[in-house]
């Protein structure tokens, strides 16, 4: 029998992590049935035939699908001769059994990683964070955060990028209503010490343009 802890512990970590073990096959959410998952995220047995409804693996067995799937994802990635460390892979292992082979295809990684472009890699990595309905999922969040953080074991630089929410939100800021009130809402939530913090480092006092918007304006919003 195959011994998955010995093998892609990284990847296998952050799996179980981050997906979790379910010993029922469980419906797709967006479907309402197949493809069933049960597991660490199996839907496909090795001979190819799909999980289905009410049926269940050990964590024995879990772990033995787990590692055959990395192996398959390993061996697709080799092919692919991109010439990365062994962090940077498995990294890439539990980021592509997250999203899937085709999309990590027609995503930019492969053509930033001939470049060497590692920095725009984890970038473009942290973009995966939405689920069907374009809603960002905080659990993927963290888990981005994760494979990011082990993809840059083997990068010289002293910091890596982060799973961005902040710097795209602030980039596309316009003032509309749902933006305005959703700062609002995560302000309150927020820690003083921690905003004064952030404010303090980006400079809030010092070279930023502080911009008065009428109350009227808004008062719809602060008041709700």
């Amino acid at each position: 029998m195959l011994s998955p802890m010995f093998n892609f512990s990284n990847a296998i970590g952050l799996i179980r992590k981050h997906t979790g073990y379910n010993e029922k096959a469980y419906a797709d959410s967006s479907t309402g049935g197949a493809p069933y998952t049960f597991g660490y995220g199996t839907q496909f047995y090795p001979d190819g035939s799909p999980v289905k409804q009410n049926q269940c693996c050990s964590k024995e067995k879990a772990l033995e699908y787990l590692f055959y799937e990395l192996n398959i994802i390993d061996d697709c990635l080799k092919k692919l001769n991109l010439g990365i460390q062994e962090s940077m892979q498995e990294a890439l292992l539990s980021f592509i059994h997250s999203i899937g082979w085709e999309s990590f295809l027609y995503s930019h990684i492969i053509d930033l990683l001939e470049e060497d472009n590692f920095y725009a890699v984890a970038e473009e990595m942290s973009r995966w964070v939405f689920d069907e309905e374009q809603k960002v999922i905080g659990g993927l969040i963290e888990r981005r955060k994760d494979e990011i953080q082990l993809f840059w074991e083997d990068v010289d630089s002293l910091l890596p990028p982060s799973a961005g929410i902040f710097i795209p939100a602030f980039h596309s800021f316009g003032a509309r209503e749902r933006e305005v009130k959703a700062i609002q809402n995560l302000e309150r939530k927020i820690s003083p010490y921690v905003l004064s913090v952030f404010a303090n480092e980006f400079g809030l006092g010092q070279s930023t343009k502080w911009v008065q918007y009428p109350s009227e304006d808004f008062d719809d919003i602060f008041n709700s």
